[in-house]
């Protein structure tokens, strides 16, 4: 087995995993990366500085990279090129969405659906080793339902709509001090809503135990899997898998969820790179 990379990289970070000829493995973390909104020489200038440093002259000799935004040919390429450039003697390098990714990740060789619950949202049926149906997805303001973004704009439209129970909204008003300009500003004048909006998760996740956020989390769930998962061909003969740190983090809500849409509960992870590692093993 020769030393080889696998990246899992989202907008704000990228978890990497050297994977030696033993293979043990060694983690790295550098900024994330995002083809739709950097070019290859932004992304090389960033590999350079915080990647290269720790590979000890390591002769990598393939990178198997998974990323927000890696949604095609068209795209990828602005990654593969970077990973050439800083890494020329790469003999193997594959760049492929973080949707096949969480697949992998998740369910390894076997077939099965899986669902990202991060920031967005997403889901596939995964056939063992490609991604073999997709969803189509809308993005933050027409979609992401059952993601952080969708859960904290849940919470804040409450929260103005004066529909929070009272104890929670004096908590709310007291932690986070929030005007409607301020909202309104986040919401459609600055980038990355949905990263705005699914800061306001850790509320939810603080005052779980409260049957008003307990039920806001469950039918954020729920919604999702009825909206996506539940029409899929193959819901009722594969586990649901979910990748992300809301799935992580409210899988009481999400696996009562599951139950309720009447659909078979599979594993969740926070993040796949650690098995990833083992799905690239295998196939090396």
């Amino acid at each position: 087995m020769n030393t080889f990379l696998i990246a899992d990289s989202g907008s704000t970070k990228t978890d990497w995993r050297l994977v030696f000829q033993d293979g043990t493995a060694r983690a790295i973390q550098t900024n994330g990366f995002n083809p739709y909104y950097q070019t290859t020489s932004q992304i090389s200038v960033t590999l350079q500085e915080q990647l290269v440093p720790h590979l000890e002259k390591a002769p990598v000799s393939a990178v198997f990279f998974y990323g927000a935004g890696c949604s095609g040919p068209a795209v990828n390429y602005i990654v593969a090129d970077a990973l050439q450039a800083v890494m020329p003697t790469l003999d193997t390098i594959e760049v492929n969405s973080d949707m096949l990714g969480a697949a992998r990740g998740a369910s390894g060789h076997k077939p099965g659906i899986v669902c990202i619950l991060g920031t967005g949202s997403n889901a596939c049926f995964y056939d063992g080793y490609q991604i073999e149906r997709g969803i189509q997805t809308l993005g933050f303001w027409l979609g992401d339902e059952g993601s952080g973004g969708y859960l904290g704009k849940t919470l804040v439209r409450d929260f103005f709509q004066e529909r929070l129970p009272k104890h929670l909204a004096d908590t709310f008003k007291k932690r986070y001090a929030l005007d409607r300009a301020t909202l309104l500003e986040n919401a459609y004048q600055k980038p990355f809503p949905n990263r705005y909006f699914a800061a306001f998760t850790p509320f939810l996740s603080e005052h779980i135990a409260d049957r008003y956020v307990d039920t806001l989390v469950t039918d954020a769930f729920e919604v999702f899997l009825s909206t996506y998962v539940a029409r899929l061909p193959e819901a009722q003969q594969y586990a649901v898998h979910f990748v992300g740190s809301i799935a992580h983090y409210f899988s009481d809500q999400l696996k009562k969820a599951v139950e309720e849409t009447a659909l078979l509960m599979g594993d969740i992870i926070k993040a796949p790179a650690e098995k990833l590692v083992d799905f690239h093993r295998r196939v090396a």
